[in-house]
């Protein structure tokens, strides 16, 4: 068959032909089992995560970056879709207004803590303000000039000074066990087979580097204002490109600064540390659930400090890989990648560098109305 006379027949000849693919496609759906739709399932079989604008070397590389048609529907093959970044209704970290506590959590550390200041600290702050000042309002009444013309001379009170030694000590005590507790969860280590992700503070965006997977760099600034309500999402947090991590298992996060110090903080998955220039800092980041989680530069950097949000997008780990291949990573883990992410200079002290972003303007700082559409 000559297919270059093929391509040019008109279109509803091809019809019967693509009927008959997508029932035999479909009986074929119908029959087999496809473990990898669960969250967080393994993906054996590269070709699992390969869809027809990623990972093909017919395609080229800026084709491929781009996303799926498809709607990201978490679960499914990538195979169906490839990657899609998740929209607005996925968003399940951010501030609420009115809000009068911490965020919903999303990892088992911020169970833990939120448990912790519900259930221990909240109760004894409580309890000992209104301790105080029922011993306050007592004093006043008892012992104020009118009802006590006399006053006692006593300078000591064994009991009461026992009291007031053991008690604080037992608060204390039944504060520093699930604190310690909480300390030691948050900084044990990594599995040894936890994903790598290099996060990188520069004035004024950052850096996700994937060692673990080629070593390539996604630089990440603030989205325009009107770019990100016109997209539905909240102005000030929404960033161009997200930090993709799989959600369900084990992630190491190592941070470093380029230039100053900067904190990568995202309070719904109680998750903070310092990026430190010359310091390579690590903790482990678990998320439970797929979803787009927001969070801020904690540390005070400069001018545009205001300007770096971090946003972190948690996929299943089919999706997660076909993410990764758009991108040109690997799947093959360390051993197929480089030992080391290839360094890179800080983008900021280059004027007009792509990765450094665009200063606030008018039009563009936050705050300012987005102007009505002609």
């Amino acid at each position: 068959m000559n297919l270059g006379n093929l391509a040019s027949r008109p279109a509803r000849r091809l019809l019967p032909l693509l009927a008959a693919l997508a029932l035999g496609g479909g009986a074929v759906a119908a029959t087999a089992a496809v473990p990898a739709n669960e969250p967080g399932a393994a993906v054996t079989n590269v070709e699992d995560t390969q869809s027809p604008n990623v990972a093909s070397d017919s395609v080229s590389a800026a084709a491929a970056a781009e996303p799926s048609t498809t709607d990201a529907v978490v679960g499914a093959q990538p195979a169906t879709g490839g990657y899609t970044p998740l929209g607005p209704e996925w968003i399940k970290g951010q501030p609420t207004d009115g809000a009068m506590t911490f965020q919903q959590q999303h990892t088992p550390d911020g169970h833990y803590a939120l448990w912790m200041h519900d259930a221990i600290l909240l109760p004894l702050i409580v309890a000992i303000s209104l301790v105080v000042l029922g011993l306050l309002l007592w004093v006043v009444a008892r012992y104020n000039r009118r009802a006590n013309a006399v006053p006692s001379r006593t300078s000591h009170n064994t009991l009461i000074e026992v009291i007031w030694t053991a008690v604080p000590v037992l608060i204390l005590v039944a504060i520093a066990v699930p604190s310690i507790t909480l300390l030691s969860r948050q900084y044990r280590s990594p599995p040894e087979d936890a994903l790598t992700v290099k996060v990188t503070g520069y004035q004024w965006y950052w850096g996700y580097t994937y060692p673990d997977n080629g070593g390539f760099e996604v630089i990440s600034n603030m989205m325009d204002e009107g770019d990100a309500i016109a997209q539905g999402l909240p102005p000030q947090l929404a960033v161009d490109n997200r930090m993709v991590v799989p959600a369900g298992e084990p992630i190491r996060i190592q941070t470093t600064g380029a230039d100053v110090i900067h904190s990568f903080a995202v309070p719904s998955l109680w998750f903070k540390i310092d990026a430190v220039p010359g310091r390579l800092n690590e903790r482990v980041l678990f998320i439970e659930e797929p979803g787009i989680y927001y969070g801020q530069c904690s540390e005070l950097c400069g001018a545009r400090h205001a300007y770096m949000p971090i946003a972190v997008e948690a996929l299943p780990r089919p999706q997660f890989n076909a993410w990764l291949l758009s991108k040109g990573g690997t799947l093959g883990g360390p051993e197929a990648a480089p030992a080391l992410a290839p360094a890179q200079e800080p983008e900021s002290g280059v004027e007009g560098a792509p990765g450094a972003g665009a200063p606030p303007t008018e039009e563009t700082a936050p705050g300012t109305p987005v102007p009505e559409a002609a």
